[in-house]
């Protein structure tokens, strides 16, 4: 009888030391950037009660969940996004939570929908949040957040835009133009580039739009400045939230993040609960999904039974941002890398843990034989983990206290004490070709 080869679930990824070294590499790069603007990191469980998301986007989220009954009957959902944890968690302790705070987290997420390029049913995503205000100078912090981040990764600011709109002020247009029930409206409004212009119409005259009213619709989102914006409302509170626009890119240009945010009435974000500014992130030629995405959402603790606490945050996938760093080339090499190999002619394997706790103990990354071996099987090893040095713990030519060693990067012999070997790791050395 032969046995199947298990197979991994499909929209789920391996990470091989390789692969997790690259992941490593983009958590490590979020979690710095997040706490160099004094997030706190925070997390929650991996699934929740089905009825927090149905709850904040209807039932028809079922089909995108991967949802069970437990043994004590109650409907359980793994998490597909971050945002209804964060607000249950801010329910709780409402009153106790000095405000307003920023946190993060770097979750894993599953959603049960097709997989493809940039899309999986598992995944991991950066959340980073802000709690407890109005201001747009939130909004602002989040989006020089997410440019610095960026940079770090090594992409240009003519690589990547921070494309901004508003559900107020589009909102309030609706309202200026006379559209019957926006709500109907800000679903097809966020499909408007994808479906094509003919079903763009269709879609918006089955949601109770007239053809002028259509036709106004598709000329305001097609504004690509603030002084068109201008020109096309009327009312006082479109002018307040364009007015609130205009603040953020004046505070973002003043921080120079300037050429990282532009307008773009074409983001809308379908989910129903942002309630002013939103936002996504796209590298510059649009040849990818959106890296990052997000907005302000003042009412969904209180959609979620609490009082109304205002919010504003994102999500950015590792998927799509380590498809775009590979095509950029700004991942790091996947190999292993160690300072120091510790090698042994005689095969002294008690001299070789001792030698080898002695260098690891001023922090450097250390390997060696696990039994013993020919020289020529330990150097092999010490290629392949990448070690900057070998070092022999019983070289003929060494003194009382002092070691030979080989730097790999040169393939030079030295002889000299830890002190002198460690010194000799700091400095830069051109590879032997």
């Amino acid at each position: 009888m032969s046995i199947s080869i298990p197979q991994l679930p499909k929209g789920t990824r391996d990470f091989y030391p390789e692969a997790q070294r690259i992941q490593n590499y983009i958590f490590d790069t979020w979690r710095s950037t997040a706490e160099s603007f004094a997030y706190e990191e925070y997390e929650g469980p991996m699934f929740e009660h089905l009825e927090l998301y149905t709850g904040k986007s209807g039932e028809e989220i079922v089909s995108q969940l991967y949802n069970f009954k437990d043994k004590g009957d109650r409907e359980i959902a793994l998490r597909p996004e971050m945002t209804p944890t964060l607000a249950r968690l801010v329910i709780q302790k409402a009153r106790e939570l000095k405000k307003p705070f920023k946190w993060f987290s770097m979750p894993r997420l599953f959603r049960y929908e097709k997989a493809q390029k940039g899309r999986l049913r598992e995944f991991f995503q950066l959340n980073m949040d802000i709690i407890g205000t109005e201001s747009i100078y939130a909004e602002a912090d989040l989006m020089a957040a997410i440019a610095t981040m960026l940079r770090k990764f090594g992409l240009k600011d003519s690589e990547f835009a921070i494309g901004v709109s508003s559900r107020k002020l589009l909102a309030t247009y609706l309202e200026e133009i006379g559209a019957p029930n926006p709500a109907l409206v800000y679903p097809v409004l966020d499909r408007r580039l994808k479906i094509g212009p003919e079903a763009f119409a269709k879609a918006l005259t089955e949601a109770g739009l007239s053809e002028t009213q259509i036709k106004q619709l598709d000329d305001f989102m097609s504004c690509k400045s603030l002084e068109e914006v201008r020109n096309a409302v009327k009312s006082e509170n479109a002018a307040a939230a364009l007015k609130e626009i205009e603040d953020l890119f004046e505070t973002l240009a003043a921080a120079g993040y300037g050429d990282c945010v532009n307008l773009d009435l074409s983001i809308v974000r379908g989910l129903a609960y942002y309630t002013g500014i939103v936002f996504e992130v796209f590298d510059k030629g649009k040849s990818m999904r959106a890296i990052a995405g997000g907005g302000r959402y003042d009412s969904l603790t209180e959609k979620l039974g609490g009082e109304r606490i205002p919010g504003v945050g994102f999500g950015m996938g590792d998927v799509v941002l380590a498809d775009l760093l590979a095509e950029h080339k700004l991942l790091p090499s996947p190999k292993q890398s160690v300072d120091f190999y510790i090698a042994s002619f005689t095969n002294d394997m008690k001299k070789v843990f001792e030698t080898a706790q002695m260098f690891r103990a001023g922090g450097n990354v250390v390997s060696h034989p696990l039994a013993p071996m020919k020289m020529g099987k330990q150097l092999d090893q010490a290629n392949y983990q990448g070690a900057t040095i070998v070092v022999y713990v019983d070289g003929s030519k060494a003194g009382a206290g002092e070691f030979e060693y080989k730097d790999m990067r040169t393939g030079e012999m030295f002889v000299g004490n830890a002190d002198a070997i460690v010194e000799r790791l700091k400095t830069e050395v051109k590879k032997a070709e």
